[in-house]
């Protein structure tokens, strides 16, 4: 019995000691300075995170001036994050993407407006019955312009929902693209009872939100 309690009082305290460094990695990726990404081919880069990433893929390829929406993990302090990894909430790492846009057609500021028009904004750490810190909102900023912007629009929803927005404010630091199978996923199995059920509900509740950005506008 002594024996037993040893044990247990030594995995208790690696457990916490493990969470102790856990919080303080979270704590330097949080207050890092971000890193810009810079244009190529005149196409900017910006990140999100929103709940499953196969939602929010598709969300931002339903826009004018996206060109490419690319599912991965950012906001952790784990290197080379999986899918695995990511799902036992213990990388810091979110699911996210990484948009890469045109900024000539669609601005910064109205990607955020899609983000925050494409979720539920109270929902803290997880959309719907996705749930878990791997599907947090995050914003990452990559400059204090967008980092204001951010902050700004956040505010200015809060004030007029009357709510407290749960997305979460980074700097960004590195993007880790995600296992290909995990690329285009709505497109590649649109009868998938996840996509059916969440999904494309999801994007359709978008569309009727903000049809003017969408790319069959008209």
């Amino acid at each position: 019995m002594k024996k037993l309690f040893s044990v247990l009082i030594l995995a208790i305290f690696f457990s916490c000691q493990n969470t102790a460094q856990n919080n303080k990695a979270q704590e330097a990726v949080i207050n890092a300075n971000p890193i810009e990404v810079p244009l190529k081919n005149e196409k900017a880069r910006a990140y999100f995170a929103s709940g499953c990433f196969w939602c929010v893929e598709a969300i931002y390829e339903s826009i004018k001036g996206v060109e490419e929406s690319i599912s991965g993990y950012s906001g952790g302090y784990t290197s080379n994050p999986t899918y695995e990894a990511s799902n036992t909430g213990r990388t810091g790492h979110a699911e996210a993407v990484e948009i890469i846009y045109d900024p000539k057609v669609v601005s910064f500021e109205t990607l955020v407006d899609v983000y925050f028009a494409s979720q539920d904004v109270t929902q803290v750490n997880g959309q719907g019955n996705d749930r878990g810190s791997q599907y947090r909102s995050i914003i990452f900023y990559q400059n204090d312009n967008q980092k204001q912007i951010i902050l700004k629009k956040k505010e200015a929803l809060s004030k007029t929902l009357g709510v407290k927005i749960a997305a979460e404010v980074y700097p960004f630091q590195k993007f880790w693209v995600a296992e290909d199978y995990h690329q285009n996923y709505e497109k590649l199995h649109p009868n998938h009872p996840y996509i059916q059920n969440v999904s494309i509900p999801r994007l359709k509740r978008f569309k009727a939100k903000m049809p003017e950005v969408l790319r069959d506008s008209h």
